[in-house]
């Protein structure tokens, strides 16, 4: 009998992640309302845990490299997910939302990252004894703040976030969707810088094929390409050509059709996607349209989730270690710079651009939005991508890491401390909802709290909430004529 069984049963690791991935994925969404609005936990901290819990370090059963993948798996997979989230963003700011705010979205992205990029080169090159290049570029890969994890808080419908003044939740909305393709000048400056390239060459490579071919044009592009895209979803509306389905569906294909338009032409993928996104629901028709749907966050639950999974599992725990080729890199060193990126990676830049920051009305807001710069898939790509330049000078990866090659030190050096940053970050600020929810609630005296532990939804403390909830916008709705989702 057991013979017989075992030839019928096929308990491979990729079948144990089919079951392990969707219990956990139906599992959450069956305590989903208990574990956002009563617990004020997110998806992704909870889905990197798994990862890590049954991963190759602990149980073994969830084990990406016996499936063969190279890293090139993980490159498209982060750059889909990613670009699926930052055209997200786009879609579901409010209708010209850059034509009144680009002051306040500006400062975030120009003066607040750059101070971040420098900071954070500083406290790795000075903690983790990199070269002044590889502390740049490992500090891009943690530049930007990242949409998945952003969206996993600020989205609508949970408790906290209808705690957070619109403007406020907007503005961090609007930073993480852009700033993931606007890392890309750093972590390629300091490509450059790591190459040798003379000061000449490094600033003309730079601002040709970075700033001009790839942001530039890579936002233009996206934005063409998403207003065509509603105009010709609008006649095909109006003509009954498209049902309700593939209305739904287009939202999807046209996200990657903009990624693989940027990707072909080698243009910054994420801004081509954040640009296709604002271009499409740049006056809020689409979003009046699908609004009752919920679709980013199905997405979310779905490829996020499972995304953070999958980073759980392939996170390089033997390279936390000294070893001959990164002696300089333990525990210890990697969890002091985890704590000082955490505190000075933006905070200060944050408060002290404060009255420069049009949104931000109070300090109190300021610390809020110094504090929530997430870092996340984002980085995971940029860290791919920086290890494919230092490997083969071009976008695509080897395989897996070489045993073998000049630039072997900056390529062991760059992968786990971005990957050591990218796990801490996920976990304080997925759990930093918590923390500020009980944090309100203790402080508050006993007559005062809510019946339920930090079950309070009056605004935060110490923050301008408009009309009763931060409400500074018009009307997301473009068109007041009957969803086609309703007929």
């Amino acid at each position: 009998m057991g013979s017989w069984l075992s030839k019928q049963v096929e308990p491979t690791s990729a079948h144990y992640t089919y079951l392990i991935l969707s219990v956990f994925l139906l599992s959450y969404s069956f305590f989903s309302e208990f574990i956002r609005n009563r617990l004020h936990l997110s998806e992704p901290p909870l889905a990197l845990l798994t990862g890590v819990i049954f991963g190759p370090n602990a149980l073994n059963i969830i084990n990406p490299a016996s499936w063969h993948w190279q890293d090139t798996v993980t490159q498209e997979a982060a750059r889909i997910i990613v670009s699926l989230q930052v055209f997200s963003v786009g879609v579901e700011l409010p209708k010209a939302y850059f034509s009144r705010h680009w002051r306040s979205v500006g400062m975030m992205l120009v003066p607040v990252m750059t101070f971040s990029w420098l900071v954070t080169a500083g406290f790795v090159y000075g903690i983790m004894g990199t070269t002044w290049s590889v502390a740049l570029i490992i500090s891009a890969c943690l530049a930007p703040t990242d949409p998945v994890l952003a969206a996993a808080v600020l989205q609508p419908g949970t408790r906290f976030s209808s705690r957070v003044p619109r403007r406020l939740r907007h503005m961090l909305s609007a930073e993480s969707g852009t700033n993931d393709g606007t890392s890309f000048p750093f972590l390629y400056a300091g490509l450059l810088m790591y190459s040798g390239t003379s000061t000449g060459g490094i600033i003309k490579d730079w601002f040709t094929g970075t700033i001009l071919w790839q942001c530039t044009l890579g936002i233009l592009v996206g934005l063409i390409l998403g207003h065509y895209a509603n105009r010709s979803l609008r006649v095909a509306e109006r003509r009954d050509w498209i049902d309700p389905s593939s209305f739904l569906a287009f939202y999807i294909l046209l996200a990657l059709l903009s990624v693989g338009i940027g990707s072909t032409l080698g243009l910054d993928d994420f801004l081509v996607a954040f640009g296709a996104g604002t271009g499409f629901a740049w006056d809020g028709w689409f979003a009046n349209k699908t609004k009752a749907t919920h679709l980013p966050q199905i997405l979310d639950l779905l490829l996020n989730s499972s995304m953070f999974v999958y980073f759980g599992a392939i996170i390089p725990w033997k390279n936390f270690v000294p070893r001959d080729i990164t002696p300089m890199i333990t525990p210890g060193k990697l969890t002091g710079l985890l704590v000082l990126v955490l505190l000075f990676r933006r905070i200060p830049a944050v408060l002290a651009l404060k009255p420069l920051i049009p949104d931000i009305r109070t300090y109190r807001e300021a610390l809020f939005c110094g504090h929530f710069g997430p870092m996340g898939l984002g980085g995971l790509f940029l860290v791919i991508e920086a290890r494919a330049r230092l490997e083969t000078g071009e976008s695509i990866p080897m395989p897996h890491p070489p045993e073998h090659h000049p630039n072997l030190e900056a390529i062991e050096q760059v992968w786990p401390i971005v990957c050591f940053v990218l796990m801490g970050s996920t976990i304080v600020h997925g759990c930093s909802v918590a923390a500020i929810s009980l944090g309100g609630h203790m402080m508050r005296n006993k007559e005062e709290r809510a019946p339920l532990l930090a079950a309070e939804d009056e605004g935060l403390e110490g923050m301008i909430h408009e009309g009763g909830g931060g409400e500074s916008e018009p009307s997301v709705s473009g068109d007041e004529d009957v969803s086609l989702l309703h007929h």
